[in-house]
């Protein structure tokens, strides 16, 4: 987080240990995570979609999921005549 930011469900000290173990990554490693953490993000939205409609396809589940990462501007592009599909 950023200069005088901190969690509210995380203390002091952890927060502080957490910090300076980012610090002591290389930029290299610090991307990795990030990605990571897209990537775990990602999947846990998607099951969320997956539970809350479980008569989804992969194709419907992958396009909730576009939807709700996008918004509905951004997937209207490339699927002018499709209707939305409920996140």
């Amino acid at each position: 987080m950023g200069a005088n930011r901190r969690p509210l469900d995380t203390t002091v000290d952890a927060d502080t240990v957490q910090t300076e173990a980012y610090r002591r990554l290389g930029g290299a490693e610090r991307v990795a995570i990030a990605f990571r953490l897209g990537t775990l993000v990602r999947a846990t939205a998607l099951a969320g979609i997956r539970r809350r409609h479980p008569g989804y396809d992969e194709v419907q589940a992958r396009q909730a999921l576009r939807r709700l990462l996008l918004g509905d501007a951004l997937v209207r592009q490339p699927y002018p005549g499709e209707e939305l599909i409920d996140p």
